[in-house]
């Protein structure tokens, strides 16, 4: 445990070492599925094991090298989508699916046989121009629509499935090949596979698109870039300080939408896998000599799971906005304060300091609505709770300083509790068994701010009411109706595990492994965070609640932004991308740190951010401990004014952010847009990057 405020950064900054973050071909299912090379499928479909419903469509696949079946199932669902599931018929035992994110089952439409063969299956959608042609052998599955191909899966021969099977006797010895089949190495440590490899993966190929985006969380450009091996977009939730700008390792969130668009048609796919997903992008341009048509090429890994994949037709780009919606939900409506200014830091020293800090922005004209406060504001890192020496008095600190100015406060609650018996939190938590457990059984322990700390385990719906009962005025003392919620570190992190974040062989609810949920977990912290905010209101206010790591679905709770960036003009810049990524994946209340979070940066840089922030969704500045501090009026006169006016500017715009907002709600319209959204026609802008849209385009 870090002793002071000081070693608790080095420990971190030390931490977060490139080396300490595997490489893809360091990822041992990675390895595995890269020995399987474009060409002729392995697996062959049983066409005369059909069976047709109302719902869907099911038959069986086999391969060359494995004759256990998997079991397809393909349905048509309301609204021009289209849904392809791919388990094992009989699998040795259940494999995850993941619960929570859909927001409703949906709505299938009939699909209708047009041809049936030992070959070939024709299959008529509900809009008669639309036919799904699936091949017998190769196995392969095509999307036609008036005649064309737009859509085809399996056209590369790259659908990969690992079957559950029982563990050898010697199951934790590596073989030869260093496969990581039931144990897989990473520097000190060893995880250890129950269930063995269990990865799946599945090409589509997108023809006559070019352009493809999405697939956050990364600090890259808009467009998608064609990968290599070693350079794929890495979806994994992994606490990262200071990533690096232009890289595809995987940071705080991962939401597996791509988009891919061209003039005339905008199309997505949704791959619905909370396990450790890469994703690999290439593309064929238009030529004489290959192809008439431009071609995209996208390939689907995860560790484990089934193949849960739903293919937005669009054609519109705000189709594909309602249909991811109509899946995961619209972005919850935020309460009007949150679309204010937000002043935060690590940390307000005292309740002296919040009062100064409040002070400041009326003494120099500066709107703003919330103050943050972070870890220390807490007796000793155990959340809910206050240092009594620095917030003696946090009741009055709010009615009296913030509340009389109808300002707010928003406070920091971390997914790790420290283990201290005579901490409330801990010991109710200890008691009940809510917290994740090793692969022994045993309560999961790792190093975070607190020191040693374990995890409350949010996939299990139990925990999730528990935790939404904190936030209580007789349970969480000291808060207010004021008082609102910043969920960090929900990776989650853990500053000496492997990659630092959880084992994946630790066991949740339901005896599920972490490497199922590990993309959940801030989801599920997110999710019984806003209803306990919700619950404490009696229904009465909406919540708001920022989270760091985020999946499918996140919109529903609240609000995310990009992280650990750094006081630096290139984070400025890939701050836009970033930001359009998470919006067009349905995530519209999204920011970065103004001024970034790590760093001193120099007055213009800071000027400049401010104005930048105050024309996208969420708005905070917020800064490291160990910089100098920035409050606006800190950087001359001149630089005052600028700001102020930034920030008046902002709140200028607040009407029409706020029902940009209610789109959003309703409609699912993101309220920060590329450019190409809006001219969908337009080759021009579909590469644009450095400017976007706030709501449509009046012309």
């Amino acid at each position: 445990m870090a002793s002071s405020s000081q070693e608790e950064v080095s420990v971190e900054e030390e931490a977060v070492s490139k080396s300490n973050f595997k490489t893809c071909n360091q990822i041992a299912f990675y390895r595995r599925q890269k020995r399987l090379c474009p060409g002729k499928s392995l697996y062959r479909a049983l066409l005369d094991t059909v069976e047709l419903s109302h719902s869907h469509v099911k038959f069986q696949i086999v391969s060359e090298e494995c004759k256990e079946p998997l079991l397809v199932e393909i349905s048509e669902i309301e609204g021009n989508i289209f849904r392809l599931k791919i388990n094992e018929k009989v699998p040795f035992k259940p494999r995850y699916e993941v619960p929570d994110v859909l927001i409703k089952e949906p709505v299938c439409l009939s699909l209708t046989v047009l041809q049936k063969d030992a070959d070939k299956l024709v299959l008529t959608c509900a809009d008669e121009d639309q036919q799904l042609h699936v091949t017998a052998n190769p196995f392969q599955i095509q999307f036609v629509c008036k005649g064309e191909i737009v859509w085809s899966t399996n056209s590369n021969g790259l659908l990969y499935f690992e079957h559950l099977q029982p563990a050898p006797q010697s199951r934790y010895q590596e073989n030869q090949d260093d496969l990581g089949l039931w144990e897989e190495k990473f520097g000190k440590f060893s995880d250890i596979k129950a269930n063995g490899p269990s990865s799946i993966g599945l090409d589509f190929s997108l023809h006559g698109f070019e352009h493809v985006y999405g697939i956050p969380q990364h600090a890259e450009t808009l467009l998608l870039k064609n990968t290599s091996d070693g350079d794929v977009y890495r979806l994994y939730n992994l606490d990262v300080f200071g990533y690096k700008v232009h890289s595809k390792m995987g940071i705080y969130g991962a939401v597996p939408l791509l988009l891919a668009h061209k003039p005339g048609r905008t199309a997505g796919i949704f791959w619905l896998n909370s396990s450790e997903t890469l994703v690999l992008s290439s593309r064929t341009p238009e030529t004489s000599k290959q192809r008439v048509l431009p071609q995209t090429d996208v390939r689907w890994m995860s560790e484990s799971g089934i193949i849960d994949t739903f293919i937005l037709m669009g054609p519109q780009p705000f189709d594909i906005f309602k249909q991811y919606a109509e899946l995961t939900g619209t972005q919850a409506l935020p309460p009007l304060f949150s679309l204010g200014y937000h002043q935060c830091r690590w940390n307000y020293e005292d309740e002296d300091d919040v009062e100064g800090v409040d002070a400041g922005f009326d003494m120099h004209d500066i709107p703003y609505d919330v103050i943050w406060l972070d870890i220390e504001h807490t007796d000793g890192k155990r959340y809910f709770t206050w240092n009594k020496e620095k917030f003696g008095n946090p009741e009055r600190m709010q009615k009296q300083i913030l509340m009389k100015k109808k300002r707010k406060l928003v406070v920091i609650l971390d997914p790790h509790i420290k283990v201290d018996p005579l901490y409330t939190i801990y010991s109710q938590a200890k008691e009940r068994g809510y917290f994740v457990k090793d692969r022994k059984g045993k309560d999961f322990e790792g190093i975070c701010w607190p020191g040693l700390s374990s995890y409350l385990d949010f996939t299990n719906p139990e925990v999730r009411e528990w935790y939404a009962d904190q936030f209580a005025f007789s349970a969480y003392k000291g808060s207010s109706e004021i008082l609102f919620a910043w969920n960090d570190m929900n990776e989650p992190s853990v500053f000496r595990g492997v990659e630092l974040t959880m084992q994946k062989d630790a066991v949740h609810y339901g005896k599920w492994e972490h490497r199922e949920v590990h993309n959940l977990y801030g989801f599920y912290q997110q999710m019984a965070t806003a209803e306990g905010l919700i619950r404490r209101s009696g229904g009465l206010e909406r919540p708001f609640v920022l989270t760091r790591s985020f999946f499918a679905g996140s919109q529903k709770y609240g609000a995310v932004w990009t992280g650990d960036n750094k006081a630096k003009w290139q984070y400025l810049k890939i701050s836009v991308p970033m930001l359009l990524t998470i919006s067009m994946a349905g995530i519209s209340f999204c920011g970065a740190d103004v001024g970034g979070f790590i760093g001193n940066p120099e007055p213009e840089l800071l000027v400049r951010w401010y104005q930048a922030g105050a024309l996208q969704p969420f708005f905070r500045g917020h800064a490291n401990m160990n910089t100098k501090r920035r409050e606006p009026w800190l950087f001359g006169e001149e630089n005052t004014r600028i700001i102020r006016n930034a920030i008046k500017e902002r709140y200028s715009l607040l009407p029409y952010l706020y029902a940009l907002f209610y789109r959003a709600h309703k409609v699912a319209e993101p309220v920060m847009r590329p450019v190409w959204v809006e001219f969908p026609k337009e080759l021009e802008t579909f590469g644009i990057e450095d400017e976007y849209m706030l709501g449509k385009f009046k012309g």
